[in-house]
């Protein structure tokens, strides 16, 4: 087999001959080896050595892709699984036979001594079974000729756990028909039926089971028991003493105690497993003693067992099952057994308990193809013995082709074909790349294709270990050139130590495939920029300032179209249509004024623009100087994930939603690239920021540098020391925090350790911006809402970014960090979807109300949660405690503000978290990252005190978490209110939507006027063309002073002349907003995806589209379809359609001519398709698309367009 030949390669490493010296001896060893290769390791220590062999990882998902990658390596039938039960014994719920036969047929294989590899989580062997002597696993095999009683066969099944049903279509079942026997094997894919003569089986053939139809003969089958306990003369006797006297007035008890009677296993039996047998035992003291238990990580074994039974005893717990002794064993007294045991161990974690230590490298063949390319001529070049499985042929063809043309010389090794298994055919050698001419090249190629299996890949697993014991040389891997075999191995790995890279098309696939996903994903434009509606003063891209009045519908050639009516000085009017409103943009100005309206027709507004986007250029070039010095400066590239940084991701106990996954993979190719990143991650509050940081913090780390974590809190810093040392511990990583909660010698101590090294994390406040604080070899620093640091600790923050990796969170990005961010200066990720299950919270904006604050309090205590009551002022705080108390005199009250001491904020914090305080009464020091599920009120007295930002800050420490959550702003009833604190609070219950950060951060934006964004100095450009439109100026000039190619170009608009009805009726759709919001994503849109996430929200909230509205969004998917074509223009006139500047394919051409009639004029590049009342399919006169379908031109046009060619996101 290949395994053998890369086993004779892999050991050639000296750790691994080490490691086999020690097993040879009899004792146990540990590797340190990354966990990629360790599949691997595995499989090739196996092929030398068959004897029966445990492999144990951390998690179900885990162990089912070790046991996939084991049987790429050694075939199928030397692997099997023992999966986890998902079922408890406490419950009605009957177990999957088929999970339980897995199971039994696993250990059972074991215990006989086959040489065969077990893979099971740690997790999976807690639940006990029968103690050994039971010999529960025991299979039945019924055999071609062989004698049975055939009344003994049912009651055999049976008491394995098998049911006599009606059909033996599902694991675990059969049934009697004549005299034939049909049975699902519950270890089994499909039913076999056993065909008696008398007593004496005379035929076994398998059967499909949704047919009942036969399909080949089998000379024996083996069937495992699918329930995990044997019914033995002892395990009755127990259970009639213990549960006879209670059977007197129990019927279901005395039932089941007649169905033990009877030998019949039924689910029910498991809960009394600890009564059969006296002791029950892990399944691993089955395991003899000859097998070799392999440990993937021990201390994560351990953590996985913890886990897991954790949630078995809260489950127990909540069916009043307090007592599991018997039925799980705890993760305390799981013991590995005696057997002689090989421990995988990451280099990482790696003491000086290990025996050797092997060092694997990622294949890092994903990417383009020049990376491609180059890895693989350096692996050659090298003389590595390189494998790459590619199991698809014309995959693995195509490939060969391209590396002839490379010049890489290669051969082919492939697995023998069932009809040549066991021969031995010749093994030919062809370098392709030593023949000079194309020709000579594709004759090799021929050569290669046509060649005989490889007979040292036929061979069996046995048949290869007892030809290596014998002494014979097994020949390996050729060096300097790639061997292609057809396996399928699930991923690749490179052993420097042995020269051995083996690579498998998977490495390139998963890569390019989330690349593709990754590129293809555009940002919402109406997301970063302003909404508007009638009313608002908006700018036209090219006519300037003015009021948009209103939707304006207007008949045109007798079809009704919709138009936005924008208002200019002296009484002008502009109609523009929709496919052009994405050039219209909201008007915020440097100081929230109304601003002076452009006259049309004259040169103002001109000069205007050509003065703005001149300051826009100067402005760029100051913000481009310090992106170029930046770009200029060679950083640290990380290198790619490593097994640890995989594992430490697996972790995670939720599922990561897709923007967090992008904005991981964003964050990473900008740690792996060799310039300094400095990337803003936005997303809302509770939407997951964090975990995308841990995960870049744990890269950087794991490439031997330090990261650095800042806070705008002393509370925020701790619970981030909280969850990144739960979090990295397992691994070894030291993790400290520098805050006013640490004595002044503990500072001292963390950072002379970090000076040092020993400390990879070292998390603060601004504290860590101080002189004494001197990283030995810092990599990134984390910033955790920069917009609550002072412009001093923003120059340092800025000195920092010029030299080493920069990620920025924030929930409300400030101005000029997203105006930043939009212009192309600084590189943003969103995160705009909210974890599943996770709730807007209900806000209430309103007079100080004592009635309204009691009923808030009451109901949150009343349903177990806890309250955020927030008063601003610490010399009034005692007043709003007093308040709290008459409200809910019940209520247990906690203080928490900025005077106190740490010691006391602490002790409050751990009190409230710990739920011994119902209300905390606190100033805003409670607005930054507090993570307290169970607490769903807020209540804020004063909020018009409150800047908008903060406000929303504070409205994120309730939702997080599935249980619906209330906000109460609150605002003293005798004070009036100032109109920006109206506005203030008027966004708020506005935007209650999950996701509102960026909007909330535009519209203080909006509120404050954008002066402060840019500095004085652009307090001009501001009033004269407004914020966004100068955002967009700024981000054309950023891209020039970059030198992007494409910078400036505007890509060439198609023109759609099909007359019919555009727009969506106030009946539709009333809310005129909404109405402004549809038609601005329409004409932004740049692809068909973006279109029909559109019409799906819209028609869920409104119902189908009426045909004016289809018309609308068809007509986007004929714009983005046409530019992708090149197509110039689509027009309907004459009862003919007619396409500009289209190249239509022959084959095309000719069904549309067959079909419709249609002419195709390829140098003029010209398509006419007839389109009239009644015309149809088919030959003759007739012919064409008929005007009378109902659909109308709009459809006609998209259904030809779609037949022209393929749009990219199809």
């Amino acid at each position: 087999m290949l395994i053998h030949r890369i086993a004779a390669q892999l050991y050639t490493a000296e750790a691994l001959q080490t490691v086999e010296a020690g097993l040879d001896a009899g004792e146990d060893v540990t590797l340190a080896v990354s966990q990629s290769g360790r599949t691997l390791m595995a499989a090739a220590q196996f092929a030398r050595r068959p004897r029966p062999t445990v492999y144990i990882v951390s998690g179900e998902d885990a162990a089912d892709r070790a046991a996939r990658s084991l049987a790429a390596y050694v075939g199928l039938a030397h692997v099997c699984r023992f999966p986890e039960r998902k079922d408890y014994p406490w419950r009605e719920q009957a177990p999957d036979d088929a999970v339980v036969a897995q199971r039994c047929e696993a250990l059972g294989r074991i215990v006989r001594g086959d040489n065969c590899i077990m893979v099971a989580s740690a997790r999976a062997l807690l639940r006990c079974v029968p103690p050994v002597e039971s010999h529960y696993w025991e299979s039945t095999t019924f055999a071609v000729g062989e004698e049975i009683p055939f009344d003994e066969v049912p009651h055999r099944l049976v008491g394995m756990g098998y049911t006599n049903a009606g059909a033996a279509d599902a694991p675990g079942l059969f049934r009697i028909h004549g005299d034939t026997v049909e049975v699902f094997p519950a270890q089994e894919k499909a039913p076999v039926r056993i065909e008696f003569f008398g007593d004496e089986i005379d035929r076994i053939r398998r059967m499909v089971s949704s047919t009942g139809q036969t399909i080949g003969n089998e000379d024996s089958i083996e069937i495992f028991p699918c329930r995990e306990l044997a019914l033995t003369d002892e395990a009755v006797h127990n259970m009639h003493v213990a549960l006879y006297r209670a059977s007197q007035d129990d019927s279901k008890l005395a039932a089941l105690l007649e169905m033990v009677d009877a030998r019949i296993v039924t689910p029910e039996l498991d809960r009394f497993l600890p009564v059969m047998y006296g002791q029950t035992v892990s399944p691993l003291a089955h395991v003899s003693g000859k097998a070799l238990v392999v440990l993937s990580e021990p201390r994560s074994l351990f953590d996985d067992c913890l886990r897991a039974y954790e949630d078995i005893e809260t489950r127990a717990g909540e069916a009043g099952i307090d007592r599991l002794d018997g039925l799980y064993v705890r993760a305390q007294q799981l013991d590995f057994g005696a057997q002689q045991r090989l421990n995988y161990v990451s280099l990482i974690r790696a003491g000086g308990a290990v025996t050797a230590e092997l060092k694997i490298e990622q294949p890092a063949i994903a990417g383009s193809d020049n990376r491609f390319m180059t890895r693989i001529q350096e692996v050659v070049g090298k003389r590595y013995a390189c494998v790459f499985a590619i199991p698809d042929r014309g995959a693995r063809e195509s490939m060969e082709l391209t590396f002839g043309d490379e010049g890489i010389t290669f051969e082919e090794s492939l697995t023998a074909a069932p009809e040549n298994a066991g021969v031995i055919g010749e093994r030919v050698r062809v370098a392709a790349a030593d023949s000079a001419d194309r020709a000579a090249r594709q004759e090799a190629h021929a050569s290669i294709r046509e060649r005989k299996a490889d007979a040292l890949n036929a061979r069996s697993l046995e048949a290869g270990a007892a030809q290596a014991a014998a002494g014979a040389a097994v020949p390996t891997i050729s060096r300097g050139r790639v061997t292609f075999v057809d396996a399928a191995l699930p991923q690749g790995v490179v052993v420097p130590d042995a020269n051995l890279a083996v690579f498998s098309i998977a490495d390139l696939n998963a890569r390019m495939d989330a690349n593709r996903a990754r590129s293809r994903r555009k940002v919402d434009i109406t997301q970063i920029t302003f909404p508007f509606k009638p009313g608002d003063y908006v700018v036209h891209a090219t006519h300037g300032i003015a009021l948009f009045s209103e939707i304006a519908r207007q008949e045109v050639g007798g079809k009704e179209r919709d138009y936005f009516l924008l208002e200019y000085a002296d009484g002008d009017k502009l109609y523009v249509p929709l496919e052009q409103v994405d050039r219209i943009t909201r008007y915020v100005g440097p100081d929230g004024d109304k601003p002076r309206l452009t006259r049309l027709n004259t040169a103002d507004w001109t000069r205007a623009t050509n003065k703005a986007r001149k300051n826009a250029k100067k402005l760029a070039f100051d913000l481009v100087d310090l992106y170029t010095r930046r770009s200029s400066i060679t950083g640290i590239a990380c290198p790619p994930d490593t097994p640890e940084q995989i594992e430490m991701e697996e972790s995670f106990p939720y599922d990561e939603t897709r923007d967090q996954l992008e904005a991981i993979a964003d964050i990473k190719a900008d740690m792996e690239a060799p310039k300094p990143m400095d990337r803003l991650l936005c997303g809302d509050v509770g939407f997951g920021k964090t975990e995308v940081a841990l995960r870049a913090a744990f890269k950087c780390v794991d490439s031997g540098r330090q990261v650095m974590v800042l806070c705008p809190t002393t509370i925020l810093a701790q619970q981030h020391y909280e969850t990144f040392f739960e979090r990295f511990a397992p691994f070894g990583l030291e993790v400290e925090v520098l805050s006013r909660f640490r004595t002044p010698a503990q500072q001292k101590r963390a950072l002379k350790a970090f000076a040092e090294g020993t400390i990879d994390v070292l998390i603060g406040t601004h504290r860590l911006l101080s002189a004494d604080v001197n990283p030995k070899n810092l990599g990134l620093v984390i910033i955790d809402e920069e917009q609550r640091f002072g412009v001093q600790h923003k120059e340092q923050l800025k000195n920092l970014r010029e030299q080493i990796d920069v990620l920025t969170l924030s929930a409300t990005p400030i101005p000029r960090t997203m105006q930043m961010a939009t212009s192309g200066v600084r590189d943003m990720s969103l995160i705009t979807t909210p974890p599943t299950g996770r709730r807007p919270v209900i806000v209430h904006v309103g007079e100080y109300d004592p009635d309204v604050v009691s009923a808030a309090i009451r109901l949150e205590v009343g349903r177990g949660g806890q309250v955020y009551y927030v008063s601003n002022r610490v010399k009034t705080i005692d007043d709003a405690v007093a308040r709290v108390h008459e409200a809910a005199p019940e209520a247990r009250v906690g203080v928490a503000h900025g005077k106190m001491s740490p010691r006391e904020v602490e002790d409050v914090m751990i009190e409230f978290a710990t739920k011994k305080i119902d209300v905390l009464i606190a100033t805003t020091i409670v607005e930054s990252g507090i993570d307290n599920a169970t607490a769903n009120t807020l209540i804020i007295e004063d909020s018009q005190r409150l800047g908008l930002a903060q406000l929303y800050q504070l409205k994120g420490r309730v939702g997080r978490s599935a249980t619906q959550a209330y906000a109460y702003f609150m605002f003293p009833g005798e004070l009036p209110l100032t109109e920006e604190a109206t506005a203030r609070l008027t966004a708020l219950s506005e935007f209650q939507d999950l996701g509102s950060g960026m909007r909330i951060a535009m519209r203080d934006l909006e509120i404050r006027g954008a002066g402060s964004l840019m500095g004085a100095e652009q307090h001009g450009n501001l009033s004269s063309v407004g914020f966004d439109l100068f955002t967009q100026m700024l981000g054309q000039a950023v891209a020039e002073a970059r030198g992007d190619d494409d910078a400036g170009v505007e890509a060439a608009s198609v023109g759609i002349n099909l007359p019919a009805d555009y727009f969506l009726s106030e009946e539709y759709l009333p809310a005129v907003d909404q109405r402004v919001l549809v038609y601005r994503k329409l004409a932004a849109a740049e692809d068909l995806e973006s279109i029909d996430a559109v019409q799906e929200e819209t028609e869920v909230a409104h119902g189908e589209l009426p045909l004016a509205g289809l018309n609308l969004f068809n007509r986007a998917r004929i714009r983005i379809r046409g530019e992708r074509l090149g197509l110039e223009s689509v027009t309907l006139s004459g009862g003919r359609i007619t396409f500009l500047g289209v190249d239509v394919p022959k084959k095309v051409a000719f069904e549309l001519k067959t079909r419709y009639g249609a002419v195709n004029f390829p140098k003029s590049r010209k398509l006419s398709v007839p389109y009239k009342a009644g015309a149809g399919a088919g030959s003759g006169l007739g012919r064409g698309l008929d005007a009378n379908d109902g659909t109308g031109p709009v459809a006609a046009a998209l259904m030809l367009l779609q037949q022209l060619g393929a749009s990219d996101d199809d």
